[in-house]
């Protein structure tokens, strides 16, 4: 017990030292003496000293100094916020490797959306995506652990794993009468993070999933790809939960020439900055539609909301998640960090995202288009001698010749059809959109 008291005295001691580095600063903020605050710090640090001196010696469970600190450090990150979370060795090497952009597991972003532990985003074509998961599903458990007073990082150290092996959710749905369990295999997860598809001769569509680092150069190649045909660009930016700043600065700026895209402003000084557009970074003036719905968050609201302010695009869906605030991870030691919360971002228009999010200038809820067909009329299929054996020779070749076949179904990969657009009344309406702006540009 002595030399556990010792390792607790030698805490205390690391942290008085560490303390007076930042005296100046916190003087700064109020009108207490040096020596005040001084002992204003002691005076917590003893408390926090013999609170962890009564848990060490009447605790029922024996628990070591190591754990106890843990355990304190671990509350004390997420009581800041829902983002700022304490990383020890095994939490800060998932981190890493989350980094890497390959590891074994689901494919969603969560997040604690009113206390629950929420699925902001499915990434497309994952096991998450395949099962069925969608944005705005609060996980009750995961296989047989209660999400409840789960942290974040603690919930995707339990989703993350071995390939091939498989793992249970157990979600609440809107407007499900009761609780869905999802059954999900691990897999790789290796994102596409942009890819395009046309809409009938004119229209550029864009589907952004993630912002990691080679967006910017992926979005610009398409468009300089399609510049000389296309009058009007889509950028789908739906269950995309977001990623480097600043690539999503860098998107912005490939549509507008100037103006302040984003700014951060946090307690420090030195975490406040402002990101302009350069005219010499813009590609296209073409008239520009944004899709989002609740999946789309961080450095999806920044892009549509700085688009939004600068009257650049009309933004079209539902409102966003509402996460506008700045984690950096702060090494301890070479095993440990922390995520911390240094700053929230601010629009153009100086509003902020921050548990608010984006709300489109048209909104549309998802499903499909609904039509009523009349029964009754005529079409030439229904007249006598409708050239039948034209269209027997038709069915002939589609089915003999394969590789015409294999041609069509590929191509139907790169080209969204009219017949698509009637299963995604979100996008249908981004069409109708921006065929009425190509129309008014060209006017």
């Amino acid at each position: 017990m002595k030399n556990k008291k010792y390792i607790v005295m030698g805490f205390v001691s690391v942290v008085a030292v560490m303390s007076l580095a930042f005296s100046t600063t916190l003087l700064a903020k109020s009108e207490v003496t040096p020596e005040e605050a001084q002992a204003s710090r002691l005076e917590a640090l003893a408390k926090f000293t013999k609170v962890l001196s009564i848990v060490e010696r009447y605790n029922v469970d024996n628990l070591t100094i190591e754990e106890l600190m843990e355990k304190s450090l671990q509350g004390l990150m997420s009581n800041l916020d829902a983002h700022s979370t304490y990383l020890n060795k095994k939490h800060y090497e998932n981190l890493k490797v989350q980094t890497n952009g390959e590891f074994g597991g689901l494919g969603i972003t969560v997040g604690m959306k009113d206390g629950a532990l929420t699925v902001i985003a499915p990434l497309e074509d994952t096991p998450a995506d395949r099962a069925g998961l969608k944005a705005g599903d609060i996980i009750l458990k995961i296989n047989d652990d209660s999400t409840l007073n789960m942290t974040i990082d603690e919930a995707v150290s339990i989703m993350r794993g071995e390939v091939g092996t498989p793992i249970d959710i157990t979600i609440v749905r809107k407007d499900e009468p009761k609780p869905l369990e999802v059954h999900i295999v691990r897999d790789v997860i290796k994102i596409q993070s942009v890819y395009s598809k046309q809409i009938f001769d004119n229209i550029l569509y864009l589907r952004v999933t993630s912002f990691d680092k080679k967006v910017v150069g992926d979005v610009k190649k398409e468009i300089k790809k399609h510049m000389d045909r296309d009058k009007g660009i889509i950028l789908d930016l739906r269950n995309n939960p977001g990623g480097l700043l600043d690539q999503a600065v860098g998107l912005v700026d490939l549509f507008v020439d100037t103006g302040e895209i984003v700014s951060q402003k946090g307690r420090d000084a030195a975490e406040e900055r402002s990101y302009e557009a350069k005219a010499s970074a813009t590609v296209t003036h073409a008239p520009l539609v944004v899709l989002v719905n609740g999946g789309s968050a961080s450095a999806s609201e920044i892009v549509s909301g700085a688009l939004q302010d600068l009257k650049r695009a009309v933004i079209i869906g539902e409102k966003t998640f509402g996460k506008g605030s700045v984690q950096v991870i702060l090494p301890i030691n070479d095993d440990e960090a922390v995520k911390l919360t240094v700053a929230r971002y601010y629009l153009p228009s100086g509003r902020t995202i921050q548990a608010v999010g984006i709300t489109p200038d048209i909104e549309v809820l998802p499903g499909e288009v609904t039509t009523r067909e009349n029964k009754y009329a005529l079409k030439e299929a229904d007249l006598k001698k409708h050239l039948e054996s034209e269209l027997k020779k038709t069915n002939e070749t589609n089915t003999s010749d394969t590789s015409l076949q294999d041609a069509f179904e590929e191509s139907k990969k790169k080209i969204i059809t009219p017949e698509m657009l009637t299963k995604d009344i979100q996008l249908k309406e981004a069409v109708d959109i921006i065929k009425a702006l190509i129309i008014m540009k060209g006017k």
